[in-house]
């Protein structure tokens, strides 16, 4: 019968038995590793929370959809003028029907409203304004007001002026805009894009992310949106 190889012995759980210094009958870690741990824990998320979205940025482009863009057909260019919108239901999402529907509101553009280039809406690259009835809070829909010429958010008091930009509330951003185009004097609308304070386009973003500054790195771009 072949010996039997000599057991190690089992290391004992308490710090004093394995003679670790200061340490306490009775521990089974010090006190100093204990916060070693824990500043290298504390650490490691701080560098997570301001890594990660870095890190977002980057590889944000590689998951981006890369659906060709799709124009939709709103009507002729008689029905809508520079003084006020015209609400208009375009297909959000294809193929699902109803609930891909959506509102937008249309209007030319207007020198005297939007100055004589028009922040990022020159007339030569979008010569009708087409802005988004989702709230740039938190999404819900927003009703534009002749009246007033306001666009108004009834659930959490939000209000924009006629471009879209935020006069007051929680909203973070303008709304949301339409790339437009005219083909053989019929309005076409396409992709949905986001804009600062500036008016200038972005990607897509969600409700409640903000374009100024560095918040435009620190919210990227999701495929989902």
């Amino acid at each position: 019968m072949a010996p039997q190889p000599p057991r190690t012995p089992k290391k004992s759980p308490y710090a004093s038995e394995r003679g670790i210094p200061a340490a306490y009958d009775g521990e089974t870690v010090t006190r100093r590793r204990f916060m070693e741990g824990s500043a290298l824990a504390v650490g490691g998320v701080a560098s997570a929370a301001f890594g990660l979205p870095a890190l977002g940025f980057a590889l944000g482009p590689l998951f981006e959809d890369t659906t060709p863009a799709r124009w939709q057909d709103i009507g002729p260019e008689t029905d809508f003028t520079s003084l006020s919108y015209s609400p208009k239901i375009i297909s959000l999402v294809a193929g699902v029907g109803e609930a891909g529907k959506t509102t937008i509101y249309v209007r030319r553009f207007s020198e005297a409203t939007d100055g004589p280039t028009g922040p990022p809406d020159t007339r030569e690259k979008t010569p009708y304004i087409a802005i988004s009835t989702r709230c740039a809070h938190l999404g819900c829909p927003v009703r534009y007001v002749q009246a007033s010429q306001r666009f108004v958010c009834p659930c959490h008091g939000g209000v924009y002026d006629s471009t879209g930009s935020v006069l007051g509330g929680p909203p973070v951003r303008p709304l949301d805009r339409f790339y437009t185009k005219v083909e053989g004097g019929r309005v076409m609308v396409g992709d949905r894009f986001s804009v600062n304070s500036e008016l200038k386009r972005f990607s897509p973003r969600d409700p409640s992310n903000h374009l100024d500054g560095p918040w435009q790195i620190l919210y990227p771009k999701r495929p989902t949106i």
